[in-house]
């Protein structure tokens, strides 16, 4: 078996792991998700979050408060699921707009320091023109 270069090599080989991390986020932003859901589901839960809400000093009306804050946290996660979808489809066929979701969600994630890496090999040239993006 001779190896080759880096250089040499066809793109699939070293970018093969890229997507797999993107589906791993949109698995972990779906248990997010779920969980979210069975505290609104139960009485209980609600009523702990509305608690908190209290706690925090909103008085005038927890219950709609609470309404207000759970379409917002719902919509910025399916938010999340959606462009890690998209960045996992769009690397796996080697498409302009997969690099450019997972750029989008590589820089989200730095904000948390976590992203940085990944934002940083996705922005190299190499793997830039593996995607189509000059």
């Amino acid at each position: 078996m001779v190896s080759r270069p880096l250089a040499e090599s066809p793109p699939g080989s070293r970018l093969r792991w890229l997507p797999w991390l993107f589906a791993a986020g949109a698995v972990l932003w779906l248990v997010q998700l779920t969980q979210f859901a069975a505290i609104l589901a139960a009485p209980a839960g609600r009523e702990q979050l509305q608690q908190a809400l209290v706690k925090a000093g909103f008085t005038s009306d927890p219950e709609q408060m609470l309404v207000v804050e759970s379409v917002i946290i719902v919509f910025f996660e399916l938010c999340a699921i959606a462009l890690h979808a998209a960045a996992y489809y769009g690397l796996r066929r080697f498409r302009p707009w997969g690099w450019i979701a997972a750029t989008i969600v590589a820089a989200a994630w730095s904000v948390i320091l976590l992203g940085i890496p990944v934002l940083v090999f996705l922005l190299r040239r190499r793997t830039r023109q593996a995607y189509g993006i000059p």
